[in-house]
């Protein structure tokens, strides 16, 4: 009999809190880390610096999505062929899609470093920070192609239950990183660039670590061939095209918030960058969580084990509820240290205050969204988890956080954006929900989880 897979048994809350633990461990270090590369930033006392990352960080975005994309893609269909017990054909499919993913961003990388100064300018970035910002992407983008790779990389361990050599990856990269930054930028005195280079070296630091231990030590992935890349390219096209679509959203919809928050100025900016590494460093769980339930979804659906698939998405829903209550009482009661410690004020502290009182509670509603998006995008139905993200972020987000913030100042950017996310939020959980509800175990299908089964096709699941 076939290796089984590891989530095909067990409870799913407990594969749900294991996974999800293990990467909020290993993402929510790297971002811990690189808020305090923007601390270090800060502590030089020119507010464009930290203006100028804020901008960079917005058009960087949009690739780091696309490389996020492509490991979502990997990661499902390799766990449905971990789920049907084909792991020789799930190891060729995880060197084809990093093979993939690399490509795809070299692509990526070439455009906006041609572009970039045109892409600064659209953000509102103007004179002295506008050339910093620019000159921080030309130093940092090519490095998003190693990342990329590590991503999938990441995902292919992810996708075999092994949550915790990823989360070494990210550990020990991040360690790698928190060493670095004050050195080059205070010790060496390099500034912003030394900001640039350390978090060049980070990616390909988690390039080498992905590589040994999906690689060298579990042996994941096999030599790539060509027959397989012809072969996988279907299927992860089928995902990789809209799970990128759908990670576009969420750095197109900062990048128009960004726009919005502009018109205030620097210290709304300053705020607004803090803002951003504040977001993932307390919601790295939340973040995980999408990520990591994808291979617990694929396992069992490949598996045809659709009352685990409907636990599975249940208990994501309750963790990602109870995480961002708590993570809420905790950002109101460090604001003051967090407004003094990042020194902002006036204008830049009020928006900040509209963020921990206001709108970290729309993520209630924005983690369910994620949820939803790990279960349509492993579960044969990514398409849908693209529509969602961009109601949700090109035609809900800019239009709300613009009219609030005409009634309300900076902070009505905020405000806007966590109104988009609650009602989008609320609307994908259902849709997700009464979807994963409807599929039903195969009739007739062999219950040994080992035993190989046909590439699943969504509507051999659903009730008749």
């Amino acid at each position: 009999m076939a290796e089984q897979g590891r989530f095909l048994t067990g409870g799913t809350m407990g594969h749900v809190v294991r996974m999800t633990a293990t990467g909020a461990m290993g993402i929510t270090f790297v971002f811990v880390v690189d808020a305090a590369n923007l601390l270090w930033i800060s502590q030089l006392g020119d507010p464009r610096l930290v203006a100028a990352i804020g901008f960079a960080y917005a058009v960087q975005f949009f690739s780091v999505s696309i490389a996020v994309g492509l490991m979502i893609a990997t990661t499902a269909v390799i766990s449905r062929s971990i789920g049907q017990g084909a792991h020789a054909q799930a190891r060729r499919q995880a060197a084809a899609g990093t093979v993939i993913a690399a490509a795809i961003l070299t692509l990526v990388v070439a455009a906006i470093v041609g572009f970039r100064h045109e892409l600064i300018g659209l953000a509102g970035a103007t004179g002295e920070t506008a050339r910093l910002a620019s000159r921080y992407l030309a130093i940092t983008i090519p490095s998003l192609i190693p990342m990329s790779a590590a991503l999938a990389c990441s995902g292919v361990l992810r996708a075999h239950g092994y949550g915790a050599k990823a989360m070494y990856v990210t550990l020990f990269s991040g360690f790698v990183l928190l060493l670095l930054d004050p050195v080059l930028i205070f010790y060496l005195g390099w500034g912003l660039d030394g900001a640039a280079i350390g978090l060049v070296l980070f990616r390909f630091s988690l390039l080498g670590l992905a590589l040994y231990y999906a690689v060298l030590q579990m042996g994941l992935l096999e030599r790539p061939r060509l027959r397989t890349l012809r072969n996988i390219a279907g299927p992860f096209a089928a995902v990789a095209i809209p799970a990128v679509a759908t990670q576009m959203s969420t750095p197109a919809g900062n990048y128009f918030l960004t726009i919005v928050m502009a018109q205030f100025g620097d210290d709304a900016m300053a705020a607004w960058a803090v803002i951003g590494r504040l977001t993932v460093v307390v919601f790295g769980g939340v973040f995980a969580l999408s990520g990591a339930i994808g291979g617990i979804f694929g396992q069992n659906y490949g598996a045809g084990r659709m009352s685990r698939v409907r636990s599975t998405y249940r208990d994501a829903l309750l963790f990602c509820g109870i995480y961002t209550l708590l993570a809420w009482g905790l950002l109101i009661m460090v604001t003051p240290h967090v407004i003094a410690l990042f020194g902002l004020s006036g204008l830049g502290a009020d928006v900040l205050r509209s963020f921990t009182f206001v709108g970290v509670g729309g993520f209630i509603f924005i983690g369910a969204l994620f949820v939803s998006n790990a279960a349509f995008n492993n579960l044969g139905r990514a398409g849908r988890s693209t529509l969602v993200n961009w109601i949700k972020d090109g035609l809900l987000s800019w239009p709300a956080a613009a009219w609030l913030a005409a009634l309300f100042g900076a902070q009505g950017v905020i405000y806007g954006q966590a109104l988009a996310g609650g009602v989008v939020g609320i609307g994908a959980a259902l849709w997700g929900w009464f979807y994963v509800r409807g599929l039903r175990d195969p009739v007739g299908a062999p219950l040994d989880p080992g035993t190989p089964r046909p590439y699943p096709n969504p509507d051999r699941y659903r009730r008749r």
